[in-house]
């Protein structure tokens, strides 16, 4: 996963930012919270980890590769046998920044069609080609496993579908796994913003909702959601551009006790799939760990060989899967 960090700037703005806010921020949280702090649904850990194993055993996941190919079917099956009301695959090939022509599939499952207040939940499946964070200069061409960047946010959102199959929202919920996320141009972070989230980007252009659809009305992106002892600040673009998302997200896991793993300060700002979202009219809040305690930036393992099982952690998966249930249960039909 890339993404674009204004670092010394994004500092003393996140800074600013955050001293601003503190006057609103309760103010947030209160207009957010309702009666009962109870959790809704049976979100499972250990069942989450397991959807990330899943995905991880397939190796790679990076576009073209034959673990792309086998895990893009896993996911369609995988969802399927969670019974939602439509299953939507949408499959092209893009082109990315040096020209290779890439395999996307992009794959949503629709649960409570029929309501007309629907929330769009999104993560990207595909993994980096490429190490280049790694150490070992050797290996920066390797791609890389990607348990936290790809597979962590998926497996959580595959625990919310079997939790949407045994007892149904009132509201409607859009499952996304989108594809050639991790794609793109990692020099010159803020003149490349467009060589990512590619299929996100073919999503937005070829959106499969009919004419008598509403869009959702808002989405919640999770992406790096696996590592250990992970810290979710309030990403600054979706701060700024999904504020009632983002203050819906973190006033709930405030109030289910999650208030020391999501940090209710701004912080970095990033070009992610939320930001291609937004622009296209569904604000979308998103959920990563950008300002990690020992790199104030991405987790360490970001880009590396070390992202793989053994650097995911049960608890963050369950803090962000129980944090966004909660939400999407009490969100009414309308």
């Amino acid at each position: 996963m890339k993404k674009s960090l204004a670092y010394i700037l994004l500092f003393a703005l996140s800074t600013t930012m955050a001293c601003s806010t503190k006057a609103t921020d309760s103010k947030d949280r209160a207009a957010s919270e309702e009666p009962t702090t109870a959790l809704l649904g049976s979100f499972d850990s250990d069942s989450a980890y397991k959807f990330v194993a899943e995905q991880v055993a397939f190796g790679p996941r990076n576009p073209n590769s034959e673990g792309h190919r086998a895990c893009g079917n896993y996911l369609v099956e995988k969802l399927k046998s969670y019974h939602p009301d439509t299953i939507i695959v949408q499959e092209s090939t893009v082109t990315a920044f040096n020209g290779d022509k890439l395999d996307m599939k992009n794959i949503m499952a629709r649960y409570n069609v029929a309501a007309s207040n629907r929330v769009l939940l999104v993560a990207h499946w595909d993994t980096r080609p490429w190490a280049d964070m790694e150490g070992n200069i050797e290996r920066r061409q390797e791609p890389i496993l990607g348990a936290n960047d790809g597979a962590s946010g998926v497996g959580v959102l595959l625990e919310i579908a079997r939790n949407l199959d045994m007892k149904a929202p009132e509201c409607g919920v859009d499952i996304l796994f989108v594809d050639d996320e991790d794609y793109g141009n990692s020099t010159g972070f803020m003149n490349n913003d467009d060589t990512w989230c590619l299929g996100t980007q073919y999503w937005v252009n070829h959106m499969p909702y009919g004419p008598n659809d509403r869009k959702p009305a808002y989405g919640i992106l999770l992406d790096m959601v696996g590592g250990k002892d992970a810290v979710f600040h309030r990403e600054y673009n979706s701060h700024l551009n999904a504020r009632a998302a983002t203050v819906k997200v973190w006033a709930e896991a405030t109030m289910l006790g999650f208030d020391s793993t999501f940090i209710n300060k701004v912080g970095g700002t990033i070009v992610d799939d939320h930001v291609f979202l937004t622009d296209a009219g569904i604000p979308t809040t998103n959920i990563i760990e950008n300002m990690n305690t020992h790199t104030l930036n991405f987790p360490p393992t970001w880009h590396t060989h070390d992202d793989n099982l053994a650097n995911i952690d049960k608890q963050s998966l369950d803090a962000v899967g129980k944090t966004v249930l909660n939400v999407v249960y009490k969100e009414k039909k309308r």
